[in-house]
């Protein structure tokens, strides 16, 4: 399937091998296609999804995603100003639509971003964040006994 990410693979291979100018022409064409801007510098991890194909989403050039991660449309992982580096995603991460992962932080293995979080703090494995700016909430699950 054509999608963002596949630009996007196909531009860090380029980048890897010296082609830079080349993989920021392929990078600007995935742009063009779906409305998101995936830098060819970025390290992305083997199944890994994008959501819609990529739509809207932004992820800076020196953000790292960990393995099976999944990113819903409209997410920015991105620098925050005044503070060098970017977010570093663990794998099995799950970033809800619209959330904001900002800054040099670290996003902990099996970590649940809510949608339209905010996030400028690390969080912890298998941690669940919402809100602007996003904390950390209870999960509260319901055990389902089969008796009705």
């Amino acid at each position: 399937m054509l999608d963002a990410l596949t630009f996007q693979r196909a531009a860090h291979l380029l980048h890897l091998k010296g082609m830079k100018r080349v993989a920021r022409v392929v990078t600007r064409l995935g742009r063009h296609l779906f409305a998101a801007h995936l830098a060819p510098e970025t390290t992305i991890g083997a199944g890994t999804e994008l959501g819609y194909g990529g739509i809207g989403i932004i992820i800076h050039g020196q953000a790292r995603l960990g393995r099976d991660v999944l990113v819903s449309p409209g997410v920015v992982i991105g620098g925050r100003s005044g503070l060098p580096g970017a977010p570093v995603i663990g794998d099995r991460v799950k970033i809800g639509a619209g959330a904001k992962i900002l800054g040099p932080i670290t996003i902990g293995a099996g970590a649940f971003i809510g949608a339209n979080a905010v996030v400028i703090n690390d969080v912890r494995e298998g941690e669940v964040v919402v809100g602007v700016p996003a904390r950390p909430i209870a999960r509260k699950l319901k055990v389902l006994d089969g008796s009705g």
